[in-house]
């Protein structure tokens, strides 16, 4: 596995975590129409969204951390599997 892809692994598992409901997760492996769609819930929403959407992002941060590194690349990377 590149450096790279081990690199947005764990910074988007990270980003998940911590400020999962805005969706930066998503951009940062690629995924332009979910992470819109994270960030609208949540801004459209007046926060509110943003408790359904953090607790996706808190999800998906911990699914990302804990995949193999060579998991994480196939399901993520190469599938572009866009959703926990």
């Amino acid at each position: 596995m590149s450096s790279e892809a081990n690199s947005k692994k764990i910074v988007a598992g990270i980003c998940a975590i911590i400020i999962g409901c805005l969706g930066i997760h998503k951009f940062i492996l690629g995924y332009t129409t979910e992470g819109l769609i994270m960030l609208l819930v949540t801004v459209l929403t007046c926060g509110f969204g943003g408790a359904v959407m953090g607790i996706i992002g808190l999800v998906e941060g911990i699914i990302y951390l804990t995949k193999t590194d060579e998991e994480f690349v196939n399901t993520y990377i190469v599938n572009r599997k866009g959703w926990l």
